[in-house]
């Protein structure tokens, strides 16, 4: 099964944020290796998202 469109716009290194878990955070792309997505969200620590289940939202890096 081939993964969510937006997710083949994204790359490792880009930010995101995970539609359902606003709470995780922001979120750093480490990897992605087919349809397996690693993020490492503020919030929740690295996790390994199915890119076929889900749609990451790109995120842009807060001001500082």
């Amino acid at each position: 099964m081939d993964q969510r469109p937006g997710n083949a716009m994204l790359s490792p290194g880009d930010f995101v944020r995970h539609p359902q878990r606003p709470d995780w955070g922001l979120g750093q792309i480490q990897s992605m290796i087919g349809s397996r997505i690693t993020v490492n969200f503020e919030n929740a620590g690295k996790l390994l998202i199915d890119g076929t289940v889900v749609e990451l939202e790109p995120a842009e890096l807060p001001p500082r």
